[in-house]
């Protein structure tokens, strides 16, 4: 066989066609965000960055703020209770602490661990990407 003819492919069945794929699928690029994105503001430390940081502060301070509060009035209130007149008091109080304040404490005290989670949650989805991957750096 000569070198300049070109083995010959059996012919394609009809209505079926070949197509070479060079490029990255268009809905598989990446494109540049339309904004800046909140990570990079925070590292250039701009003042849109400080306003993110601070309302992340004052979200972690209301929930903060809500459970010291609630335990305040709990166990504020119990020398109020344990000071009015029963007769035989002294197994009531400790059932009182037991049974009823310190579970009551234990749900304050995971309700603020929830809160404060989710406000780091809302934070972390302000600043990563859509895509859930985090922003680039651009502070290195």
């Amino acid at each position: 066989m000569p070198e300049d003819e070109q083995p010959r492919q059996p012919p394609a069945p009809p209505g079926s066609r070949r197509e070479a794929v060079t490029g990255v699928a268009r809905g598989a690029r990446r494109r540049p965000p339309a904004h800046t994105p909140a990570r990079s503001e925070i590292s250039q430390q701009t003042s849109l960055g400080a306003t993110y940081v601070r309302a992340l502060m004052r979200s972690q301070l209301r929930a903060a703020l809500a459970a010291l509060t609630a335990l305040l009035l709990l166990v504020g209130t119990l020398p109020l209770v344990f000071s009015l007149p029963h007769a035989d008091s002294g197994p009531l109080v400790w059932v009182g602490l037991g049974a009823v304040v310190y579970p009551v404490m234990w749900l304050i005290a995971r309700r603020y661990v929830v809160r404060a989670e989710r406000n780091e949650a809302d934070f972390t989805g302000l600043v990563t990407e859509p895509d859930g991957t985090p922003a680039p750096d651009s502070a290195r």
